[in-house]
């Protein structure tokens, strides 16, 4: 995040969130392009958009979240199924607040249904 002290702020609030919604312990892993949340499995990441559109905000963190089905949100920016039945959201956040209610229970089933895989 050097050089985006805004998007750091983010990152760091959504952390502070996720420890106060997830009872279960989570790790987190900082990898090149992403830092990626796990529990047992991979279940969500943040990152910096690398390809952004053109209708992208300047200043945003992206949130990527895992699910079983296709969200139906205009908060989701790109949507793709990699596996039949495991569907990839990203979501750009660009204020504080918009880690809310929608975001974390978003990101608490991208848990429970990472945590049911076998």
């Amino acid at each position: 995040f050097e050089g985006h002290d805004r998007e750091h702020a983010l990152y760091l609030a959504l952390v502070s969130a996720l420890e106060q919604t997830l009872p279960e312990n989570f790790s987190v892993r900082v990898q090149k392009s992403q830092i990626s949340f796990y529990g047992r499995y991979l279940f969500a990441a943040a990152s910096l958009p690398v390809r952004r559109r053109k209708d992208w905000p300047k200043m945003c963190l992206m949130v990527t979240v895992g699910l079983p089905y296709r969200l139906d949100s205009p908060r989701v920016v790109a949507a793709s199924e990699p596996y039949p039945g495991r569907w990839t959201h990203h979501v750009l956040v660009t204020e504080a607040d918009q880690i809310d209610e929608e975001l974390m229970g978003w990101l608490r089933e991208a848990w429970d249904f990472a945590e049911s895989k076998r």
